[in-house]
């Protein structure tokens, strides 16, 4: 499979100074990094992942603005999106085939041991993964405890819930932990029992005619995909909401979907092993109005 295509952005804020380009594009198979980054050595950035279709970024607005609302976050300096724009364009143009790809930029303090060189960015940009069998058959998810209550953003805004950080390891242990209890997923939840979201995704669940998810507020990512399945929910008459939900609402729920930008909506098949109802039609008719925005 190809490497597909990096591109090292050198001035990645806005107002940095400096000559020629402020991006360049990098063999994505040999070493770009010093050990001491930031990003390596303490996880200290944000990134976005967004999918590309047909050579283009879609909803590509909502990527960058929800990158300088987590980069705000963590104080760093806001990224400039003209610059990720024409790196990330950069690395499309190069990629042998960019009908159905992806894209993860990144934005990282810098280097630990060279403070003054200032933030350090990249754009690597690659051939998508097929989840074609996902979003037809579904998957299982684990109901894993995040750990805290539903109002943390009020109690404990420097746990950073909400921003799109580089510190993973959470999210990957949980999935190692969901994968254990043979399932394929996990929707983590709040200790006074409400949902949150997935470690790569947002929760979206049907109650009759109403699509409701999570809303921002309770710490979950605002999801650009969670956002187009609404806009075409509402297209169709349905109705759409934000608000908390109970996990005990989980067993009256008529669909449940984790989505994602690349992977799209997924139905969610079981929960703990209980089987779901499914919307397979609802489910299809989504996805391919995903696959074929334009924004």
């Amino acid at each position: 499979m190809s490497s597909g295509i990096l591109v090292m952005i050198d001035r990645p804020a806005r107002g940095q100074a400096g000559d020629g380009e402020p991006f360049r594009v990098v063999p994505a198979d040999q070493p770009a990094l010093r050990a001491t980054v930031l990003a390596a050595t303490r996880g200290d950035g944000v990134f976005e992942t967004a999918a590309i279709r047909r050579g283009a970024v879609q909803a590509a607005a909502a990527h960058l603005a929800r990158f300088a609302r987590s980069a705000a976050m963590l104080d760093l300096p806001e990224p400039d999106p003209e610059v990720y724009r024409r790196a990330v364009e950069r690395g499309i143009a190069l990629l042998d085939d960019a009908s159905d790809a992806a894209v993860k930029y990144v934005l990282t303090r810098g280097d630990e041991e060279d403070p003054a060189a200032g933030p350090l960015g990249w754009a690597h940009v690659h051939v998508s993964e097929d989840f074609t069998a996902a979003r037809r058959d579904g998957i299982s998810v684990a109901l894993l405890s995040r750990g805290y209550a539903l109002d943390v953003t009020e109690t404990s805004p420097w746990l950073l819930q909400g921003a799109k950080t580089l510190s993973y390891a959470v999210n990957r242990a949980a999935l190692r932990e969901a994968a254990r209890r043979g399932a394929d997923d996990v929707l983590f939840t709040t200790t006074d029992g409400y949902l949150l979201e997935g470690p790569t995704s947002s929760v979206v669940a049907r109650f009759g005619g109403t699509l409701v998810s999570t809303p921002p507020e309770a710490g979950v990512l605002p999801g650009t995909t969670q956002q187009g399945m609404f806009a075409y929910a509402e297209g169709l008459g349905l109705g759409t909401q934000f608000r908390d939900i109970r996990v005990a609402e989980l067993v009256g729920a008529d669909a449940l979907w984790l989505t994602s930008s690349v992977r799209l909506a997924v139905p969610v098949t079981a929960v703990d092993g209980v089987p779901c109802r499914i919307d397979g039609a609802l489910t299809a008719a989504v996805n391919a109005a995903l696959m074929a925005r334009t924004d």
